[in-house]
């Protein structure tokens, strides 16, 4: 029999403090930084974000989205054997012990199952999936759990009001199975180190400190010309091995850093804006989290429906960039 790898749960986190941009402007202006919720919206389409409290790291917000995924699944914590998490904020300084180890204990996973944190930044759930994918192919893993979590919050520089209004925190997850029908039908992934420097922190953490700065920083209009001209080849990549046309997808489920970008690339696409699924105005860019946050959203109210085929696509520091395309 030929496996296949299903989607059969997703889930999503939001913190429950929420910043308006009417919220954020009022605290900006306390530090002599000036914006407003016009400009703020008609730059990005952001409306809103959320923030965890400064003792809530991303494993907490992950658990939560992994919990829901796992109940619409039908599952236990221990029916898992893999986890995988692609996060850019990790719980411990250097990365390790991996959050991907730190969610599987605070689920009460006791199985041995695998654990391991992914780093693609905004595309880290794209290549989390295509992971997945390629391990329950192989037949060495059957259920899967695929995160992305986020605490951006903790690496913006709030004086910077080019950055600091984009980025929010949360948490996706889907729950993975070996299928005997097609699930996730193909998937493609890039980077290419020379763009590293137009989106990152480019700190490093020495002698117990960090040298240089630990704040994120980006190159604005470069990431948006790379973004869309990537986003939109990668599609096309992914539609190709899978014997499709663009006008097959039911939904596109971009990666919600910018509404512009995302409108680019549906357009590119030759996608009308009523297939793409859009949280980005209620979330901001959550990077990792973003589309699995996205994709739970529209499969619970009823959009996103058994059957249909959905394009998941993302671009990240690196630069990285990956698409999915999936039949539900």
């Amino acid at each position: 029999m030929t496996l296949h790898s299903k989607i059969i749960g997703t889930g999503s986190f939001l913190p429950p403090k929420r910043m308006s941009n009417q919220d954020l402007a009022a605290q900006l202006a306390l530090a002599g930084i000036e914006t407003s919720d016009e400009w703020i919206l008609s730059r990005s389409g952001i409306s809103a974000r959320h923030y965890a409290e400064p003792d809530v790291p991303s494993s907490d917000l992950a658990v939560e989205a992994a919990k829901r995924a796992l109940d619409m699944a039908g599952l236990t914590a221990n029916d898992i054997d893999m986890i995988i998490m692609a996060t850019s904020t990790p719980d411990h300084a250097g990365g390790f012990p991996s959050t991907a180890c730190i969610v599987q204990r605070k689920l009460g996973i006791t199985n041995g199952a695998a654990a391991m944190d992914v780093q693609a930044v905004c595309s880290g759930f794209v290549y989390g999936l295509s992971i997945a994918d390629s391990f329950i192919k192989s037949g060495a893993h059957k259920k899967v759990l695929v995160i992305g979590a986020e605490v951006f919050s903790r690496i913006l520089d709030f004086t910077d009001r080019t950055t600091c209004v984009l980025f929010g925190d949360g948490a996706g997850a889907v729950v993975l199975t070996a299928s005997a029908e097609p699930g996730i039908l193909a998937t493609k992934l890039h980077a290419d180190g020379k763009y590293a420097d137009i989106l990152c922190v480019p700190g490093t953490v020495n002698n117990g400190g960090v040298a240089g700065s630990a704040y994120l920083y980006m190159d604005g209009p470069a990431v948006f010309k790379l973004a869309v001209s990537v986003l939109d080849k990668v599609a096309h990549e992914v539609l190709e091995m899978a014997g499709m046309q663009a006008a097959q997808v039911d939904w596109l489920v971009p990666h919600q850093a910018n509404i512009r970008i995302m409108q680019g690339t549906a357009k590119k696409l030759g996608l009308p804006m009523e297939k793409m699924i859009v949280t980005v105005d209620q979330h901001g860019n959550t990077s990792a989290a973003s589309i699995p946050l996205a994709l739970d959203v529209a499969v619970r109210d009823g959009r996103i429906k058994p059957g249909q085929h959905v394009m998941m696509e993302g671009v990240g520091g690196g630069f990285t960039w990956g698409a999915v395309l999936v039949r539900m």
